[in-house]
């Protein structure tokens, strides 16, 4: 829904076994430690493959364990039985003007590949939520630090707006920054000052924020690279910029309501040579489940090998664009011809669809919530639904997940939303799942204070662990103890078992970003809703050193090497180098 955030407190069950009921947190900052029975004796990180070839990646989803064919019900419906519950999931496949598509049949092979091949390799930086598709970075390179400091370097001021009967200052969820080093003749195409073309090591960082404009800023100093670009209507999510390293940016619009001035719900398409709009996809669409609310908070994941973008909206439609780009840095033109497609879905207690989270790709298969709870996988060839389970509230946090010499997995937390409006349990649950199938491996249940405009929960998408933190997966909760209070939880990934719970004075809705140094070690970054950052150690949950900015900050921070950018409700972007 529009305006959440979510408490939780602790039980960690394994798939088919006990239950663990965690002690409530006491009323200060605390760090609880628990057991570490699976810590790496290696810190090296799991080597990723370079393989990009859609032919060699894609699944056959007849394949999978467990695979049971679909039920075609007529007109174009087909529906398949729900994971470990009674009911079918339904879906239908729309072509750009809502005539239904029986059968689809794809016209090119999709699929991606580790996280690595997400961007093109001559592109640098954090070019979508959490930096690519399995939606577990934000942060590019690595930093030296000696001091464990947060330094700021430089401030941008922003605006602010009101509507919908609320104030919306600065950026918030998800908010992340877009940072970019383009290709050479990129930069040179979209006509930035001669200097910064030149520079191998410039960064700009691309910015759509609350009040309808997107900042385009050199990430050095903060001064401008080009005038801001004003769409009027504001963005609560994540931008994606073209992963091929073309001057396309794709950016979802959250609200339609300016200081009383009411527009239409759009996710924009904006071409960053003439720094201007070129398409759009209406989120009033007529073929939708949800007709009358069409936000678009979701970030785009763009598959640079078939030119082609997905894009889940709160309308209950999932878009899959062939976009037909052509980028000619000569000419200094880009141009986009989009074709789209739409996967409409309704589980058997749908009754908001919209989906707010972004979608997360392991080759073919794709994931993603949704505001009745559901959690589902599709195959973004065929667009059928494989499986889908009810995880019993609303999600709105983007799932993250590790692919393992194991298995494939996916990490999951609600929040109290339904639950708390109907009188129902007040829990947060945080669950890890097998992504091929659908099955449930452990969940940690955390109680959770529930409040109908802002709710308590799992906001933020959690860190995966890789090399010396590989064991274990660290979430963020909100409104635990009290209507102000959060934790930090890190779990054991193979058990859902405690390794260490820190406890916050002040919850936060942001997403933890991990930032490596040059020597290897690992640390965590995480805003709070007092606006305080906190650079901690991710084995321990121990603040190295704190850094505040004084007003709410529930964006998540963006990294490259030692730079951090953000933004937060005191109407500002921040620059700041850790040291």
């Amino acid at each position: 829904m529009r305006n959440r955030r979510r408490p939780r407190r602790l039980i960690a069950t394994l798939a088919s076994a006990a239950v663990l009921v965690g002690l409530a947190a006491c009323s200060t900052e605390t760090v609880t430690p628990g057991i570490r029975p699976n810590r790496p004796a290696d810190a090296a990180l799991p080597v990723q493959s370079p393989e990009t070839d859609p032919a060699k990646l894609a699944l056959d989803p007849t394949s999978l364990p467990g695979y049971r064919p679909a039920t075609a019900e007529g007109d174009g419906v087909y529906s398949r039985p729900l994971t470990d519950a009674e009911g079918s999931v339904r879906w239908k496949v729309l072509d750009g003007n809502n005539q239904t598509i029986d059968p689809y049949e794809p016209d090119r092979l999709i699929a991606f590949g580790d996280p690595v091949t997400y961007t093109d390799p001559a592109v640098k930086g954090v070019l979508t939520f959490r930096g690519n598709n399995h939606r577990t970075g934000g942060a590019y390179g690595t930093a030296d630090v000696l001091a464990k400091r947060l330094q700021i370097v430089w401030t941008k001021e922003i605006g602010e707006v009101r509507g919908e009967g609320s104030y919306w200052p600065g950026a918030g969820w998800t908010g992340q920054p877009l940072l970019v080093n383009w290709p050479q003749q990129t930069k040179a195409a979209m006509g930035l000052d001669q200097k910064l073309v030149d520079d191998p090591n410039f960064v700009e960082v691309i910015y759509p924020v609350f009040e309808g404009k997107v900042y385009r800023l050199n990430l050095a100093d903060g001064t401008p690279t080009k005038d801001p670009i004003d769409v009027k209507f504001g963005f609560k999510g994540t931008g994606s910029v073209d992963p091929r390293g073309y001057p396309l940016l794709y950016a979802g619009q959250g609200l339609n309501d300016r200081n009383g001035t009411v527009g239409y719900w759009r996710y924009r398409m904006f071409d960053l040579i003439q720094n201007k709009e070129i398409f759009f996809l209406s989120g009033l669409d007529e073929g939708a489940p949800r007709a009358e609310w069409g936000a678009f908070d979701s970030s785009a994941l763009i598959n640079r090998q078939t030119d082609t973008l997905i894009e889940p909206a709160e309308n209950g439609l999932i878009y899959k664009v062939t976009l037909n780009t052509r980028f000619d840095p000569a000419a200094k033109t880009v141009t986009l011809d989009p074709e789209v497609t739409k996967l409409a879905y309704a589980g058997p207690d749908s009754v908001k669809h919209g989906i707010e989270n972004s979608a997360v790709a392991y080759r073919n298969l794709m994931f993603a919530a949704d505001n009745d709870g559901m959690l589902f996988c599709w195959d973004v060839n065929t667009l059928q639904v494989l499986w889908m389970r009810n995880v019993g509230d609303d999600t709105d946090a983007t799932l993250a997940l590790d692919a393992t010499d194991e298995g494939v997995f996916l990490y999951t937390g609600n929040q109290v939303d339904h639950r708390g409006a109907n009188g129902g349990e007040r829990i947060t649950n945080i669950r890890k799942i097998d992504a091929l199938t659908g099955a449930q491996v452990w969940q940690y249940d955390v109680p959770t204070y529930y409040d109908p405009a802002v709710n308590g929960g799992v906001l933020g998408s959690p860190i995966v662990g890789q090399g010396s933190i590989g064991d274990m997966v660290i979430f963020n909760v909100a409104r635990t103890t009290a209507p102000r209070e959060g934790d930090l939880v890190a779990l054991d990934k193979k058990t859902g078992g405690v390794i260490w719970r820190r406890h916050l004075a002040n919850y936060s809705w942001s997403s933890p970003t991990l930032i490596t140094g040059s020597d290897g070690t690992q640390y965590g970054v995480l805003p709070d809703s007092a606006g305080t950052i906190h650079l901690f150690d991710p084995n321990t949950g121990l603040d190295l050193s704190t850094l505040d900015l004084g007003k709410n900050t529930e964006a998540t921070i963006s990294a490259y090497n030692d730079m951090l950018v953000v933004a937060s409700y005191d109407r500002k972007i921040y620059g700041i180098r850790i040291t």
